[in-house]
């Protein structure tokens, strides 16, 4: 039996792929983190500097924004637009445990709770949040093509 001839064309595997990969995540992961400090900074600069609306909904749409810098910190492999899906995802539905009375309660009882659960449902927050989601997985799209060169982030 004879072994069939290798391919030139066949790329030989490179030993320090892993490593490179490895070291990209790492990266991912740092610049996720420093997204989420700098989103946080935005929201708090946003509810110093405005009121009314532009504060409430600014700050949902960046609430969704800042769940995706973390969602993108714990899984920096993920496309943008799955690591924007999930935020999307997560925000509607501490948005719809609002209906519930758990938030409530537990938002009168702490700041953190009242920052991080809301405390009554309002349905425009569903809309803003999805801006949120939307600037968010353009602004990571856009980023990871910049420093990869990898695909469209539509994935």
């Amino acid at each position: 039996m004879t072994s069939a001839p290798a391919n030139p064309d066949r790329e030989s595997p490179d030993p320090a792929a892993s490593d490179r990969a490895a070291a990209r995540q790492v990266r991912t992961r740092a610049a996720a983190v420093a997204a989420a400090a700098l989103t946080v900074g935005a929201g708090l600069g946003l509810r110093a500097m405005a009121a009314g609306d532009m504060a409430k909904y600014g700050g949902d749409a960046l609430y969704t924004v800042l769940l995706l810098t973390l969602v993108v910190a714990v899984a920096p492999r993920l496309s943008p637009a799955r690591a924007a899906a999930i935020a999307l995802a997560v925000s509607w539905a501490v948005e719809f445990l609002q209906l519930g009375p758990v938030p409530a309660e537990l938002s009168r009882r702490s700041t953190l709770a009242r920052l991080v659960l809301g405390s009554t449902f309002n349905a425009p927050d569903l809309a803003w949040y999805t801006v949120g989601a939307a600037a968010g997985w353009l602004v990571h799209a856009a980023l990871r093509r910049a420093r990869y060169g990898t695909g469209s982030g539509a994935g």
